[in-house]
């Protein structure tokens, strides 16, 4: 099967929240689908809803809490695609006080959230460095800006990934390849219906998926010469 190499993204979280917008969004713009998570019915959902736009839209079961399979699965996805564009939007929230916290909790956090995403990027950086070309969009949060209570170690994976992507951007520039920190406020998805997390806030408030995925589509379109390297997307209401 042959793919267009110059218009092939890689998706993490693709089953659902802002992995699945975002996936539904490089469709209708174009852009062939290698879709990652770690249910195989909402990934063939998010397929299928791909495919509607004429796009070509693979799905591979992974589950990133197993970060020492991790990179040589998803390098195998990008020699096979010849992957341009790595979105990582696979995460967890977790609240809690840091003095009662299992150790197995913070590095579950820590695993996915962070872990988990270094070796995904690393699967994908022999590709686009043979390429000369390719953009890994990292999507943190305002969490990594800033702390909350109760949020520590969500924000410590946070400020994690943000300190990686810089480093990774510093160094893999001279490749051709762009990375960007898209860092929303509080979005609207099934984050705050797991059991790792505790809060009560007006999700009528937050953002949305969709308006997240626009977001990230935006800085995936910009031509090779420019990159987006930093932005923070927050809700006019001003919600966490």
């Amino acid at each position: 099967m042959t793919f267009d190499v110059e218009r092939y993204a890689l998706v993490t979280g693709a089953g659902s929240g802002i992995g699945r917008a975002t996936a539904v969004a490089f469709a209708q713009a174009g852009i062939h689908l290698a879709l990652v998570g770690r249910t195989q019915p909402k990934l063939k959902a998010v397929a299928d809803e791909a495919a509607r736009f004429g796009v070509k839209a693979e799905i591979f079961p992974l589950d990133l809490f197993q970060v020492d399979q991790v990179r040589e699965k998803i390098e195998a996805i990008a020699t096979n695609f010849g992957i341009s564009i790595l979105v990582n939007c696979a995460g967890m929230g977790y609240t809690g006080l840091l003095a009662d916290m299992p150790l197995q909790d913070w590095q579950q956090v820590i695993d996915l959230n962070l872990t988990s995403i270094f070796q995904c990027i690393q699967g994908v950086l022999p590709v686009m460095r043979q390429r000369q070309q390719g953009t890994i969009i990292n999507v943190a949060s305002i969490a990594g800006h800033q702390v909350f209570p109760e949020w520590g170690a969500y924000s410590v994976s946070k400020f994690g990934l943000i300190a990686l992507s810089k480093t990774l951007a510093i160094e893999e520039r001279s490749h051709g390849i762009r990375v960007v920190i898209v860092s929303p406020g509080s979005v609207n998805t099934s984050l705050w219906d797991t059991k790792t997390v505790h809060a009560d806030f007006d999700r009528s408030r937050m953002l949305t998926p969709e308006i997240v995925a626009q977001t990230i589509l935006h800085t995936a379109l910009l031509p090779d010469q420019a990159v987006i390297e930093e932005l923070i997307l927050m809700p006019n209401a001003g919600t966490f």
